[in-house]
């Protein structure tokens, strides 16, 4: 037996041993800090979606949008309920219930079919010119300003200024609209 070559082969072998050990530790450590950095990161990831058009950049996080995004959509949303004509009204109101959150959607349906009808009895239109948007990051909404200009058989019958509330809620990757209604013009 050749002591000294086993005693050099057994050194050897608790070397090797010892930089494995080391090297296990760094990717445990290294595991547990992927760990750690991912559960900070849980619920802060930010989702690039498309709104109807794109006018400037903007963010949507996990139950929030940024405010560019609330004005580009506030801005769709109005001129989908405001600016209609007696042929383009069923249309924009499909549209329109696509967007509503689930339990709005039957008083919307409802409301935007009575105004079709309404439309189209008295064969009014209405255009709507946005002057102001007010979102609220914090409330997830939108002040809508405008004129509002009526047409009823080709002839203006108003042009108002007017203010809507459009509130949102940003949920499973996609925006809902809550709310949709004429506040009074001095309101915010």
């Amino acid at each position: 037996m050749d002591f000294p070559r086993l005693s050099a082969d057994l050194k050897d072998l608790r070397r090797r041993n010892a930089v494995l050990g080391v090297a296990v530790g760094a990717m445990a450590a290294a595991l547990v800090l992927a760990l750690a950095v991912i559960l900070c990161l849980l619920g802060t990831q930010r989702t690039v979606v498309v709104p109807p058009a794109i006018d400037r950049s903007f963010w949507v996080a996990r139950d929030s949008a940024s405010s560019a995004y609330l004005e580009q959509m506030a801005a769709f949303v109005a001129w989908l309920v405001l600016d209609v004509t007696p042929s383009s009204i069923d249309w924009k109101k499909d549209v329109l219930l696509g967007y509503v959150e689930p339990d709005q959607h039957g008083a919307l349906r409802t409301r935007q079919e009575l105004e079709a009808a309404r439309l189209k009895r008295i064969n009014a239109s209405t255009s709507f010119a946005p002057q102001e948007l007010r979102p609220s990051e914090a409330n997830q909404s939108v002040v809508v300003r405008g004129r509002l200009r009526t047409l009823v058989n080709g002839q203006e019958t108003s042009n108002d200024s007017r203010a809507y509330l459009v509130e949102f809620r940003y949920a499973g990757g996609r925006i809902h609209l809550k709310t949709f209604k004429e506040i009074g013009h001095e309101a915010s």
